[in-house]
């Protein structure tokens, strides 16, 4: 019979077989040499799953680039250690990282064959091969396996070497070790593995593909029957231990999860961001180190936002291609409980949250209030300029232009005036307002009196408006956002300080007058559309879009509530005469406040509490019209006449009455009565009777109101 032609793997096999014995004969003290300095021992430290989870320990990702979890040798079962023993190299005991009757059993079988039938490799080799070298059949491949096994040998025990093959091998649908390959196929770890799983486990990673369960179950079976036959031949369980682990349902259903929903991909990117950037551990570290990351997100909230986001009722026009970008952070801390970078976000995609935005009336609060309350110059009710006014060839208008000659800085707010805003800067002093702004947010070089309403080059981020709000809803300290409350390592190290940074950038007696004032602009002004029965203060912002007449490019609303401070903005990422908003901020101001619903109300969250020692923001004092003065001439016991002036005071007993006298056409304050209606002037001369009148005047602004009817006595009247 005409002998088969040996074909090149079998030719390679001999070669190696002969280069084995020549270095393991010849120079066994070369090879060692040689083999150390193949051996890198970073890599033997296996890239492995690092796991997000919130504060509560769920998990919200899982993150790698080789889907691993490492596990100790000593929680893998003996059983399953003999199953992959049996099945890959069962003298892994008895040689030094080379089995050469395993090679000389196998050449022959190849000679036979005249193919490559039977591997005569080990688990060191197969490891070595794994770790080190590139898949390719070669003499000098060859020969580096069987140097770096041997080395390999040299370093670690045999307990060391199993325990790295079982972590580092690949047991299919992307999955690599025993543990996750555990978890994957039945739902369980390692250490509880039976041995009909064992040995199912052990059976895959010659064909991954071929022998997964969920790809063929039939031959999954067949070659874990082959699995557990080879572990009855070498004595690691008898017959009817095999018998019963063959005849062992095999489940073909995979245990996966999704390793993030899309609701996380926002915070998962912007998490590795502030890893990098500021704690100096690289994405690659994250993707490979095994870590566990705790962040301070609120599920529920993310969640929410994230639904929300696909609505398309919640966006103007109902457009799906309005876009929109939200965030919030807890008041105390600046912890980011939710973010999402747009409606349609992908990984690493465009994050509008810190995408810089013209912020409209959103930033008045910050340009002009704040600072003027800080100035010490100004209170929530002084009065503010209500005009259209030139300053050089700038001139704000009113959205409404309509004009209340003066108003105050309360109702100023409340009504979102733009000409008092504009008003207030230029008097307080640009440089005032943009030097406290510049702390607030994130430092921008416009110079002209428009930052009053937002009018930047830049713009400012979503994650800056609702960093720079937390200073009024935190007794006046800023916090900057953060998304990692730790990184801790497979041994429990944790990696990081708390990222918690803050800086007092008005009194807390001012904050709370912010937070007063805003509280009036969600429950008066512009922030009304929409419900919640949170205790909410705010403000919206609007900016227009100069091509079209009545369009608008971006609408914001940032606010707070007793515990979560947020930003939401909606627009076009590119705004054109054909792509505009046509609405408002009503729009993210109703989504402001579904998104805080997710929250359940609490005894804390019906209100803000005023902080102690701090001085509340007493209600507006509306002036009245009197119109029922009277006057009486009455006589005193001692023979004195007085002049008994009557009216009907108002309901708010706040309100001051200034009393006038009027003579020959001029008027002369003569005394004040607060909250009542009636006033004496004593010891009136009879020979000189005046008229007297009663004007009105609010304690809180200093303003006057109109006065009343002239009234006056006549002598006579006694009589």
């Amino acid at each position: 019979m005409k002998p088969k032609k040996m074909n090149k793997y079998v030719f390679i096999s001999i070669v190696a077989v002969l280069s084995t014995f020549v270095l393991a004969f010849g120079s066994y003290a070369s090879a060692l040499i040689a083999g150390n300095l193949l051996t890198d021992e970073d890599k033997l430290n296996f890239a492995q799953t690092t796991t997000v989870v919130d504060e509560q320990g769920d998990q919200i990702a899982r993150l790698y680039i080789e889907d691993r979890e490492n596990v100790s040798i000593d929680e893998i079962p003996e059983h399953v250690q003999h199953a992959f023993i049996s099945v890959e190299d069962h003298r892994f005991y008895d040689h030094q990282g080379v089995d050469f009757i395993a090679i000389g059993r196998a050449l022959y079988r190849d000679i036979l064959a005249g193919a490559a039938v039977e591997g005569g490799s080990t688990i060191t080799q197969q490891l070595a091969k794994n770790v080190y070298l590139e898949n390719e059949k070669t003499l000098m491949r060859k020969t580096k396996e069987v140097l770096i096994s041997m080395n390999l040998e040299r370093q670690f025990s045999k307990d060391t070497l199993l325990e790295m093959y079982l972590n580092q091998i690949y047991f299919g649908h992307g999955v690599y070790g025993i543990e996750r390959a555990s978890e994957q196929y039945f739902g369980k770890s390692a250490k509880d593995l039976t041995i009909a799983e064992g040995a199912l486990l052990a059976a895959i990673p010659k064909a991954p593909y071929n022998y997964s369960p969920a790809s063929d179950v039939e031959r999954a079976e067949k070659r874990r029957g082959t699995v557990l036959a080879l572990m009855e031949r070498h004595g690691y369980i008898n017959n009817e231990t095999r018998e019963a682990a063959a005849q062992t349902a095999i489940q073909t259903d995979l245990h996966t999860e999704p390793d993030m929903h899309p609701a996380w991909f926002t915070y998962v990117d912007m998490l590795i961001t502030e890893s990098i950037e500021k704690h100096g551990i690289s994405e690659q570290q994250i993707l490979t180190g095994g870590y566990r990351i705790e962040v301070p997100i609120h599920k529920d909230v993310q969640m929410a936002a994230y639904e929300a986001f696909q609505e398309n009722g919640n966006f103007p026009g109902e457009s799906e291609q309005v876009q929109a970008s939200y965030v919030l952070l807890d008041n105390d801390t600046g912890a980011v409980k939710a973010v999402q970078g747009g409606r349609d976000y992908v990984r690493k995609g465009l994050n509008r949250t810190t995408i810089k935005r013209q912020p409209g009336s959103s930033f008045k609060p910050l340009s002009v209030f704040a600072p003027a309350l800080e100035s010490g110059e100004y209170k929530p009710y002084s009065m503010l300029k209500d005009e259209k006014l030139e300053y050089g060839d700038y001139s704000p208008s009113n959205v409404t232009n309509e004009y209340q000659g003066n108003i105050t800085m309360r109702d100023a707010i409340v009504q979102s005036t733009n000409t008092s805003a504009v008003w207030l800067l230029n008097e307080m002093g640009i440089d005032q307002g943009l030097e406290w702004a510049n702390e607030a947010v994130t430092p921008f070089k416009d110079e002209g009196l428009s930052v009053a309403l937002g009018g930047m080059s830049e713009g400012v981020t979503p994650l800056d408006m609702a960093s720079a709000y937390t200073s009024f809803a935190n007794g006046g300290v800023k916090s900057d956002p953060y998304f990692i409350s730790s990184i801790r390592t497979k041994s429990g190290n944790n990696l990081i300080e708390p990222a918690i940074e803050q800086q007092r950038l008005l009194s807390e007696q001012n904050a709370w007058y912010m937070t007063r004032m805003l509280e009036g602009a969600v429950e008066e002004g512009t922030g009304r559309p929409g419900e919640t029965n949170h205790a909410l203060a705010g403000k919206t912002g609007t900016t227009n879009f100069e091509g079209v007449e009545g369009a608008n490019r971006d609408a914001w609303f940032v606010g707070y509530t007793p515990q979560y401070t947020g930003a939401l903005w909606m627009g076009y990422d590119s705004t054109t005469e054909e792509q505009h908003l046509q609405e408002g901020s009503a729009y993210p101001t109703r989504l402001f406040k579904q998104l805080v619903n997710t929250e359940p109300v609490t005894e804390q969250g019906v209100a803000f509490m005023k902080p102690d020692g701090v001085q509340d923001l007493e209600s507006p004092v509306q002036l009245a019209q009197v119109d029922d003065l009277d006057a009486e001439l009455t006589l005193e016991g001692e023979g004195f006449l007085n002049v008994e002036l009557r009216w009907t005071a108002a309901e708010d007993d706040r309100l001051v009455y200034n009393i006038y006298e009027v003579k020959g056409g001029e008027a002369s304050k003569v005394g004040e009565v607060t909250g009542k209606g009636t006033y004496t002037v004593n010891r009136a001369n009879v020979f000189s009777l005046n008229d007297y009148m009663v004007v009105p005047y609010n304690p809180q602004t200093g303003q006057e109101g109109e006065p009343s009817n002239v009234a006056g006595v006549q002598f006579m009247s006694l009589f």
